[in-house]
């Protein structure tokens, strides 16, 4: 009882609570998921999205390689910034994560086929879902790599939103993405970096949230 007393007069003041091993083992593995199911939507749909997984789509459409295989091995050079400012546990966290999102988006098309889909919900919806993911991975000291791990640092130490650093970013390559495929998908496309990004500018501001790991 005095445990409890103690937690609610912490949060009563502010103060950030720290999340449990299990708390961030199934923010992780959730958070994967959700993102790993949304770039499946977007691999089906022809879509892209900015950052490391839009440089894995552009690859995958254009050679034989395919996104999981691609994603995995292009992450590798950030853990580098990753492990020099952003320390072992956030790289950890975000190799786990990346390396989960690279077998997911494998193994999903194997055991859920996707059908036709109208473009304006699968832009939306999958947008919804990958932002939703990486909030998850955010909110636990985690990423998926790339201009994920470049927008956290820019939070942690300039107070620049992460959201709005990496809609900036992902729009600027999606557009750059212009040869590559259509203008119906890339249009798509641009809707779906605002959706995602919309989750993140919204829901993960500075000093937010008080969750910790």
């Amino acid at each position: 009882m005095k445990n409890e007393d103690k937690n609610f007069q912490e949060n009563k003041e502010g103060k950030a609570q720290k999340h449990s091993v299990i708390d961030d083992i199934q923010g992780i593995i959730i958070g994967s998921l959700l993102a790993a199911f949304g770039i499946a939507i977007f691999s089906h749909m022809n879509f892209l999205i900015g950052g490391t997984a839009g440089v894995a789509f552009l690859t995958q459409y254009t050679t034989s390689f395919t996104f999981g295989q691609v994603f995995f091995v292009i992450n590798l050079p950030f853990y580098i910034l990753a492990i020099k400012k952003l320390g072992w546990d956030f790289t950890i966290k975000t190799f786990i994560a990346v390396s989960g999102v690279s077998f997911l988006t494998e193994f999903i098309p194997k055991i859920f086929e996707l059908g036709e889909i109208n473009p304006w919900f699968a832009a939306v919806f999958g947008g919804f879902l990958i932002g939703s993911g990486l909030l998850m991975l955010f909110r636990h000291k985690a990423s998926l790599g790339g201009l994920n791990i470049l927008s956290i640092y820019v939070q942690e130490y300039f107070q620049i939103s992460a959201g709005k650093f990496q809609m900036v970013a992902d729009t600027l390559i999606i557009l750059g993405a212009f040869f590559v495929v259509d203008w119906r998908a890339l249009a798509f496309s641009v809707l779906a970096a605002v959706a995602l990004n919309v989750i993140l500018a919204i829901n993960h501001k500075p000093g937010r949230y008080r969750g910790m790991s």
